[in-house]
């Protein structure tokens, strides 16, 4: 069989929109998935014992069960018991979302634990409010040495994304297949799909070990 990679120069507009719908929904999930992950991590280190169960029930679910069945569940399942209909996008954000937050918890749970209780202790000692605590002395804390691992967990979601084709949500993938199944030509389209994902994941996991050296040395860890 010959290849020939001429044939998706037809298709650079397709390719185009199809990244930018999957770069978008990155974006989306990643901003929603990093709040969500950081309140939970504050539940997961709550003195409530009913709190930190919740969360860790959350956590250990969608930790433990793969993203496809969980996105499928949203998109046909959770219509029939709430009587509403999902589109294809909310579906795929809402299971992202809850993906990204269950594992980014842990990583902000881990970063919490490693503010000295010291500091805690000063802001009750100053009579700062709960809420200047978290935003003013812990959040700032926790985001800097969560960062490396947050950054992993970003690139890990935006390969992950490729997942809402299978509910026909038109990012890259989905593209891809389609030009590949009109064109008879699956080798040279999903090469190239496969080697876009790849030019944008290497350069950011390549960032991430770049930063975190940073960090780790600013941080004298």
């Amino acid at each position: 069989m010959a290849l020939d990679f001429s044939v998706l120069l037809r298709f650079q507009e397709a390719l185009a929109l199809g990244l930018w719908t999957t770069v978008k929904l990155t974006l989306i999930c990643m901003v929603l998935g990093c709040t969500l992950g950081f309140l939970v991590g504050l539940a997961r280190t709550a003195p409530s014992v009913i709190l930190r169960g919740i969360a860790s029930v959350y956590v250990e679910f969608f930790r433990g069960t793969p993203v496809l069945i969980q996105l499928f569940w949203i998109f046909f399942c959770l219509p029939l018991i709430l009587g509403v209909e999902l589109s294809n996008l909310a579906s795929g954000v809402i299971a992202l979302t809850l993906y990204m937050g269950a594992i980014t918890s842990e990583t902000f749970r881990a970063s919490l634990k490693s503010i000295g209780r010291e500091q805690l202790d000063a802001c009750v000692a100053l009579g700062l409010p709960k809420r200047a605590q978290i935003l003013n002395v812990i959040l700032p804390q926790a985001v800097l040495r969560a960062v490396p691992t947050l950054l992993s967990n970003c690139v890990s979601l935006f390969k992950e994304s490729a997942l809402v084709s299978a509910v026909g949500m038109a990012d890259l993938m989905f593209v891809g297949q389609n030009i590949s199944n009109n064109t008879a030509r699956p080798v040279e389209v999903l090469t190239i799909v496969a080697l876009i994902y790849f030019a944008i994941a290497f350069p950011l996991t390549r960032a991430v070990t770049l930063i975190e050296g940073r960090i780790l040395k600013k941080l004298a860890i």
